[in-house]
């Protein structure tokens, strides 16, 4: 029996025949970020892993943990996780490339922080604003609870230091790729998946990633409308137990 996603695998082929050459229109490209100006921010310190950790070692050691320890994970930590998993790596040519490949260098994915447990942080939910790599706070509160719920009642959403929350802006994509952007978005959120996964490893924490969601309850607890921009994946991280 075939349904929607039988059809749009379908659909959104590449043809020899089909595919155009139309040009971009410049004047209406997507912003590449997404800032809160108003709202109350958290500097993010340089933190790199000490002592460093090879990649053949974090890639031996990386695995799904479901079990933390009620610590809190370091400001310099999270830093580090999100300038990892999709911060920016480099300057060409006046474009700020991530350390996440994207299609077309687009960057449909935002990254947002539910903080259960940091140092120094109030607990809430934060936007990371990549371009200042700063947090953004978009709503103060413990939403342990809600977010475990919101990920199918997994308790892990709630026990560890903190959860990550990947969103897309699809038109950031569809600007170029029209419908074949939506499998492109997803790869792109795989890729800083698996990076946050490494990068994790070398700091001696935890990850594991999330796909069982409720959506419209994630969109919900970081205030997107689920439409323009919504949840496609999230991912725990914290102090393995």
């Amino acid at each position: 029996m075939s349904g929607v996603g039988d059809a749009f695998q379908q659909q959104t082929k590449y043809r020899p025949e089909t595919i155009g050459d139309e040009g971009l229109h410049w004047n209406v490209r997507p912003e590449l970020y997404k800032t809160y100006p108003d709202n109350p921010k958290v500097v993010l310190p340089e933190c790199e892993p000490n002592p460093p950790v090879s990649l053949d070692q974090a890639l031996n050691d990386r695995k799904s943990i479901r079990n933390y320890r009620p610590e809190p994970i370091t400001l310099e930590q999270l830093s580090y996780l999100l300038w990892a998993s999709s911060g920016i790596q480099r300057l060409e040519q006046a474009h700020e490339f991530r350390t996440a490949p994207s299609a077309g260098a687009l960057y449909p994915i935002e990254t947002y922080v539910i903080a259960n447990e940091l140092r120094d942080v109030e607990a809430g939910a934060y936007h990371y604003g990549i371009h200042a790599h700063e947090l953004e706070q978009i709503r103060a509160g413990d939403f342990r609870e809600r977010i475990a719920a919101a990920a199918l009642g997994q308790g892990m959403c709630a026990a560890a230091g903190a959860v990550f929350v990947w969103t897309a802006i699809f038109a950031r994509s569809k600007w170029k790729y029209a419908q074949r952007a939506y499998r492109y978005v997803y790869l792109d959120a795989g890729h800083i998946a698996e990076n946050l996964a490494l990068a994790a490893v070398s700091l001696g924490l935890g990850t594991c990633q999330v796909g069982a969601l409720f959506d419209d309850e994630v969109n919900k607890l970081i205030e997107v409308d689920g439409t323009a921009e919504s949840v496609i994946y999230m991912s725990v991280v914290g102090v393995p137990a």
